[in-house]
């Protein structure tokens, strides 16, 4: 669990600290700054998706930012490949503050990890309405999937990159748990389908691997600047997914057309 913020002798919180600078990185990582109102909406989001044991309220300030360089490193470069050191540095922050918060990587990981993955859950499952049709359904997991990854695109990426590299096997099977209800809501709606005569009989778990394959890796190639949202391209990986497996009578307009200036190279 990270630790609260250093206070003084007076008891007020330490100013003393180098100032924060999430964005500061260069080359590939460089951004602009972002405006003071988005920076904090972005940082309220982020760490409500943060499982920390023993926190009853999502964390704040340093803490939340320190999260926001780690997860973008380890997308970019793995687990393995970012030191303690490199966190710090690209926070701006000494080695001794970065430990003041958290001990290791991985007490950065385990909350990130499986807060990314029970929070994708939710969100979806949020959105589901077994009452609507099975091609509704399936329409609402793809998109909103895309709608959650378009918004914790680097967690989610840090996330699934670093998933085999958590020590802690609690923690592991814990995040497994949630991938599992995720995963287990696609093989539900296509079933539903099926018995309802919406979709013809196929393999179900195999058609669930088919469109979480094509969801899943969007974050990797999705190109935020292109012409079109991850939401209207995930639809448009429906249109083409129910083309294939749905019944004749429940036969989809043509929905396809993804160009490729919607992918990075």
């Amino acid at each position: 669990m990270p630790r609260s913020a250093p206070r003084s002798r007076n008891g007020a919180r330490s100013s003393a600290e180098p100032k924060f600078a999430p964005d500061s990185a260069k080359g590939e990582a460089a951004k602009k700054p972002r405006p003071a109102p988005e920076r904090r909406a972005h940082a309220a989001s982020l760490a409500g998706i943060l499982e920390l044991d023993g926190q009853d309220q999502p964390p704040q300030g340093r803490i939340v930012q320190i999260f926001e360089v780690a997860c973008r490193l380890f997308a970019q470069k793995g687990f393995d490949g970012v030191s303690m050191r490199d966190i710090a540095q690209e926070c701006g922050v000494s080695k001794a503050t970065l430990y003041h918060y958290f001990p290791d990587k991985d007490s950065l990981l385990r909350p990130l990890a499986l807060g990314i993955t029970k929070s994708l859950y939710l969100h979806v499952a949020g959105h589901d309405d077994p009452a609507r049709p099975a091609a509704e359904r399936l329409r609402s997991f793809v998109a909103e999937t895309a709608r959650f990854f378009e918004r914790y695109r680097w967690a989610w990426i840090a996330a699934s990159t670093t998933f085999w590299s958590d020590p802690k096997i609690r923690a592991r099977r814990e995040r497994i748990g949630w991938r599992d209800r995720y995963e287990q809501l696609v093989r539900d709606i296509l079933q539903a389908g099926i018995d309802a005569g919406e979709i013809r009989a196929l393999d179900v778990p195999v058609a669930g691997r088919m469109i979480l394959g094509a969801v899943n890796w969007m974050p990797r190639w999705y190109d935020p600047k292109g012409p079109l949202p991850a939401p209207e391209i995930a639809l448009r990986f429906c249109g083409m997914m129910l083309e294939g497996i749905g019944a004749p009578a429940a036969a989809q307009p043509n929905d396809s057309g993804l160009r490729a200036s919607h992918a990075r190279p």
